[in-house]
């Protein structure tokens, strides 16, 4: 079953590539890797979530917004390599969580990224990964994701 399909089956739709919110780009190919730069929890130009995990934000809404972290990781390393189509597997993926001092289930909330890129690519969705808690993210975003992909040359 091709990426598109599975999208379709799980109900999801690829949202349009993030624009960066600083100096860099979104995504960077360098030889069969694409490189994606932090993704952010943005949906429809809105961030699911703000706030320390643990605080402001519920763990449950913190992993939600680790699944779109990860769709838009999705995005933009398709639009950077030439096609959805191109992904051929997730390689790492790193999660930062916006945690308050108390607060130690980062694992748990980054697996928001982990389940949807295992649904999405099944067996080439598994990834070595981090999970790190920090004191603060951009535009105090609750999470952010970075994902590097093998893509067909």
């Amino acid at each position: 079953m091709s990426l598109v399909s599975r999208l379709e089956s799980l109900g999801l739709v690829l949202p349009d590539p993030p624009t960066a919110v600083a100096a860099y780009v979104p995504a960077l190919l360098s030889g069969p890797w694409c490189f994606t730069s932090g993704q952010l929890p943005l949906k429809d130009g809105t961030l699911m979530a703000v706030g320390r995990v643990g605080a402001e934000v519920d763990p449950d809404a913190a992993y939600a917004a680790c699944r779109q972290c990860a769709l838009n990781a999705v995005s933009v390393a398709a639009w950077a390599s030439g096609g959805l189509e191109r992904l051929l597997r997730v390689v790492k993926v790193v999660g930062f969580v916006q945690s308050d001092d108390n607060f130690h289930g980062q694992p748990q909330v980054v697996n928001g990224a982990s389940d949807l890129l295992e649904s999405l690519f099944e067996s080439q969705g598994r990834h070595a990964r981090s999970a790190v808690g920090i004191n603060a993210l951009p535009l105090n975003a609750a999470v952010e994701v970075e994902v590097i992909f093998e893509v067909a040359r």
